[in-house]
């Protein structure tokens, strides 16, 4: 996580959002206080876990319930 001063922070806070998004940030100020930043929200937030890509094979419908029953007995 990286650490950044106050007035630092002020002057890069887009590039500062953007590192929080990945790694989280601490920004500091002159009298101790230290406050971190992490995102709310991140692109996977929402997504199913069972999501992937899709492939392309000759196989049927009936061909894949077959297996799926067939595993099940």
């Amino acid at each position: 996580m990286k650490v950044y001063s106050c007035s630092e922070a002020r002057r890069k806070f887009a590039a500062i959002l953007d590192t929080a998004q990945k790694e989280g940030v601490i920004i500091t100020r002159r009298d101790g206080r230290r406050y971190k930043i992490v995102p709310l929200n991140t692109p996977e937030e929402g997504k199913s876990s069972l999501r992937i890509k899709h492939l392309r094979t000759n196989i049927t419908t009936e061909e894949i319930l077959s297996v799926i029953r067939e595993g099940r007995g």
